[in-house]
């Protein structure tokens, strides 16, 4: 192999399927989004545990297990709390980066970028337009998108100061022969699916029209009228983009319209010189900095120059009007290692870029390669048309690995390295369906749960260990292992979880064997069951209190064959709690599409699925009760706590728990990480006690690499899931 020949040898990566929105703001897919990854550069970087490094500049040292890594990044930044409770993020950039094509990169690039994420019509995955900043709501008021406007002014209307009565017309028509059908699809859908009786969702028979507009309307408000969301979401086959108009599907719900009063900029975003700048947030948000260190996106690219006057609240491009930015959504460019060639035939091919800050990359030529199946993945490593690929790492995978290395992960042909997903798995039960008299938060009902909890908990180690082997682990506390806030064996506190009975004693001890577990657990099964107002007669259930059963459904999405890591969990606590006298009926659902319909509607007692987590532990999203839509009296829609449901993760568990969402908040309102850490110790503790979540385990994932081909001294060292394989890809050779 000639030496010039090899330095033109591109460096292969297999990828699942791309869905072309290569877009730092619009990516909605993890491949897509390493694509423009690989051609851009954040604000901000973090280390190995997803911690900011604020000195980017002179950069910083962090240890990680055992070993001193130097970070460097874009930028400063400098956090001050003021005396009137407001805080300053004073940003200050390094003044030598520039942009793959040459064009310096300035302040105003960032502000550019800040703006278009917090613009009225953005409709990505960012929330940065959530922080607490200074003037957002002011700029984002009076302002929304047209089909939003459209839909909450109603048929009628008769006011055309804002859009053309040709407008409205269209957007209604649409609405007619689109949205209503495809309401009308999932209907008789959940009816097929025996989720619904169709009187149930139509109510009368003659009430049936009303009541598909109100469902179509409680649709669109849903995915705040953005259609290609709602197609995206529920996979109906009447496809909504082929049913209605283009303009109206693609245009209306991305286009601007003032309705009122709007400010020309936020005031908490200011500029301060060509590479500084500072942000005020009007509170303490701990949260914050993981959505300030934005992807810094060329002006000149993505936006207008010629717009962007800062002193004037001109900022790139017309405010409610991102078309220039979507436009680019296929081809990305920035200031990151490699430079966008071209996307074809399922290859995207990528350039090194010669003025990346941290040097050129060693290896000219990148190619994501898209692959069909993992087994493409796999097979693409061994036979050497890939040289990194991330195949799901299970039993077969593992298995072909250790074949084609004569019995190691790790081996002359493949090497293999392992980290913890981002998230875990768990069983939920909906307190809203599990309890006793109607009373999701009592003692008894509690009970009611730390009764199934305690049997599915000790089932636990035999199921994970059969399904996963050594690339899962067991986990005690409703958090990723990834998590620095995740509870640690050494830590002060840390129990197993649902290892104590009624009494609050320990229901195991060091020397049990598994079946004397299995009987113990059953035990205090029985007498969690009792203090919830059971029945118990000769060791079995014989009668259910109030508002409780003697009968409850799970769900899992086994694909119907069994195929799920807690299949074996939930199958054994089944059998264990049968000769008690409850009955647990296993629903093994081959298309699991209905069951977070069915979570959101409380039809669901009992489920198992997995978290994908955040860098952030902010648990807001998940437990806290303003959010929780959990029918606080089961059937008004309001909130136990005063003040409208809203949606959020919660409605599915329905914990109201004003302790907790006390301890989010100050968790929240601290910039002082070990405080935050025993914080939410405290809220994982009371999860727990809620019985609502069984932590079940934490997986690994692997990233293969050809040891023929790459040259693994040169390959980023200890990864982590927030410092992937490619966070120092500028070192790597091949060989």
């Amino acid at each position: 192999n000639g030496d010039g020949e090899s330095k033109d040898t591109p460096l292969v990566v297999g990828y699942s399927a791309f869905n072309q929105k290569f877009s730092p703001f619009f990516s909605e897919t993890e491949y897509d989004q390493d694509v423009w990854v690989m051609t851009s550069l954040g604000l901000l970087n973090s280390d190995r545990q997803g911690q900011i490094i604020m000195k980017g500049i002179e950069g910083e040292t962090h240890n990680y297990n055992g070993t001193d890594y130097t970070y460097y990044g874009p930028a400063d930044c400098e956090i001050v709390q003021n005396d009137d409770g407001t805080v300053d993020y004073n940003f200050k950039m390094r003044e030598d980066l520039v942009f793959s094509d040459g064009e310096k990169v300035t302040i105003d690039d960032v502000i550019f970028s800040m703006y278009v994420l917090c613009d009225p019509t953005y409709d990505g995955n960012s929330t940065l337009y959530a922080a607490p900043i200074q003037g957002m709501a002011a700029y984002r008021a009076g302002m929304t998108t047209l089909a939003k406007a459209l839909a909450a002014a109603g048929r009628d209307n008769a006011d055309f100061t804002y859009w053309t009565e040709e407008q409205q017309t269209k957007f209604w028509d649409n609405f007619d022969k689109g949205l209503v059908p495809f309401a009308e699809g999932i209907v008789a859908a959940c009816v097929e699916g025996g989720m619904n009786t169709e009187g149930d969702i139509a109510g009368a028979a003659a009430n049936w029209d009303a009541t598909i507009q109100d469902f179509a309307m409680a649709i669109g408000n849903q995915y705040g009228w953005v259609f290609s969301a709602m197609e995206k979401e529920v996979g109906n086959t009447d496809a909504l983009s082929t049913m209605m108009d283009a303009d109206v599907y693609n245009d209306y719900p991305t286009t601007g319209v003032k309705t009122g009063e709007s400010a020309d900029s936020i005031t908490g975003i200011k500029k301060t010189g060509d590479y500084s700048m500072t942000v005020t947030l009007d509170k303490v948000d701990a949260t914050a900095i993981y959505q300030l260190g934005v992807t810094i996106a060329p002006l000149h690219y993505y936006g207008d120059p010629a717009q962007f006057d800062a002193e004037n609240n001109k900022f790139g491009f017309p405010k409610g009007d991102l078309s220039s930015v979507r436009a680019k959504t296929t081809e990305p460019m920035g200031a990151g290692p490699y430079k966008f060639l071209k996307y074809e035939d399922g290859v995207v091919y990528f350039e090194a870029n010669e003025n990346y800050f941290l040097g050129a990359p060693k290896t000219k030529y990148l190619n994501f390669q898209q692959c069909m199946s993992d087994d493409d993945k796999l097979n693409g490593v061994i036979t050497g048309t890939i040289d990194i690929a991330d195949p799901s790492f299970s039993n077969d995978t593992v298995e072909a690995i250790e074949k084609a290395n004569g019995g190691e992960l790790d081996g002359d042909k493949i090497t293999t390295d392992t980290v913890d997903n981002l998230g875990y798995g768990y069983l939920g039960m909906s307190a809203a369906c599990v309890n006793v008299g109607g009373e999701p938060g009592s003692d008894a009902s509690k009970n009611l749960r730390k009764a199934f909890a305690t049997v599915f908990s000790v089932y636990r180690d035999v199921a994970i260990e059969s399904y996963y082997g050594e690339r899962a682990s067991v986990i005690n506390y409703p958090i990723s292992n990834t998590s620095w806030a995740a509870p640690q064996p050494t830590d002060d506190g840390y129990k197993v979880a649902f290892s104590v009975d009624v009494n609050g004693n320990d229901i195991y001890t060091s020397g049990m064997s598994a079946d004397e577990r299995y009987a113990a657990a059953l035990q205090a099964a029985l007498g969690y069951f009792e203090a919830a107002g059971y029945t118990v007669t000769d060791g079995k259930l014989t009668a259910a209190p109030a508002g409780a059963k003697l009968e409850y459904e799970l769900q899992i999405p086994a694909d119907g064959s069994g195929d799920h890591p807690a299949f074996m969990m939930v199958s054994e606590a089944k059998k264990a709690l049968e000769t008690i006298g409850m009955n647990l009926i296993i629903t093994d659902l081959s298309d699991s599409s209905g069951l977070w319909t069915g979570i959101d509607a409380h039809q669901v007692d009992m489920w198992c699925a997995a978290w994908s987590a955040t860098v952030d532990p902010d648990m807001y999203q998940i437990y806290y009760s303003d959010v929780a839509n959990c029918k606080g009296d089961l059937g008004t829609g309001k909130n136990p706590y005063g003040g409208a449901a809203q949606g959020g993760s919660n409605k599915m568990y329905c914990i109201a728990d004003p302790e907790l969402d006390n301890l989010i908040m100050t968790a929240r309102e601290s910039l002082d990480q070990s405080y935050r850490k025993t914080m939410y110790k405290a809220c994982l503790d009371i999860v727990v006690d809620w019985a609502v979540e069984v932590p079940v385990y934490q997986r690994q994932n692997a990233i293969i690499f050809s040891t023929e081909r790459v040259n693994m001294s040169t390959v980023t060292p200890d990864i982590t899931t927030f410092y992937k394989w490619y966070s120092e890809i500028e070192k790597i050779e091949l060989n």
